[in-house]
This record gives structure tokens, sequence and C-alpha cells, in this order.
């Protein structure tokens, strides 16, 4: 039982770095948290897959729009070494070619793969809710 608190405290923090990175719209923060062959699934894009394709994803986002979110964890469930995650996250995104500002409120599945030791992102997808 220990252990199994352990690995979720550490997704947590995974998951708390990752809301940090978009917060500073910072590709080289995402990144890392990412396996070799993550795939980033946004919602009304097109599928990211491999560290290139992550890369350039994020890059487009930050170059459109400034997150300022806070995520709320629903549940993880560890089995080995993958995990999954749901999350919701709310807050503001400020539109880099408008400058308005509007509410952001999503749902997010997190896929998790521990790689020598680490928790990373092996599949990330979200969508927008209601």
């Amino acid at each position: 039982m220990i252990q199994a608190a352990t690995e979720k405290t550490a997704i947590e923090q995974l998951l708390f770095t990752y809301r940090d990175a978009l917060n500073a719209s910072d590709v080289s923060q995402v990144l890392p948290l990412y396996t070799a062959d993550g795939v980033f699934m946004p919602a009304a894009a097109p599928t990211s897959v491999g560290r290139e394709q992550v890369k350039g994803a994020y890059e487009f986002v930050f170059n459109t729009i400034q997150l300022n979110i806070e995520f709320y964890i629903d549940e993880i469930v560890v089995n080995g070494d993958y995990a999954f995650a749901r999350t919701t996250s709310k807050g503001s995104t400020l539109i880099h070619a408008s400058g308005a500002t509007v509410p952001e409120k999503n749902r997010e599945l997190f896929v998790l793969h521990k790689e020598g030791g680490t928790w990373r992102i092996a599949r990330y997808m979200f969508n927008k809710m209601k």
C-alpha cells in the first residue's frame, strides 16, 4: 500500500509539473515529461506522435495562446510500469492574435509509463467541457 501511495504521489508531481510548464508556455519544460514515443492528442487538432511532432505541436500552441490553468486530479490508477490519470483543468486562455482572454475548462486523460524509475506522459488527450 505504501508503494502505491508513493507512485501516486510521483504521478501527482508529474501532473503539476506539466501544469506549470503549460502555464509558462515552455516547450523545453514540457518535452522531458513525455516518453520518446509520446503521443499528444489535443482537441480539434492533429495527433502528434514522437518527440519532434510533440515539440512542434506545443510550439504552435504556445505561439497561439497563453494558458493560466489549475489541474484537479480525479483519478490515478497504477498497474506496474503503466498508469492512467483522469483530470480536469480550469482557468483562462489569452489568445495572442486578438488579445482576448477566455475561460478554459477541459477534461484530460493521461496514460503514463515509468521509464528508468521516472513517470512520463506516454499518451495525452483532452477535450473541452461544456
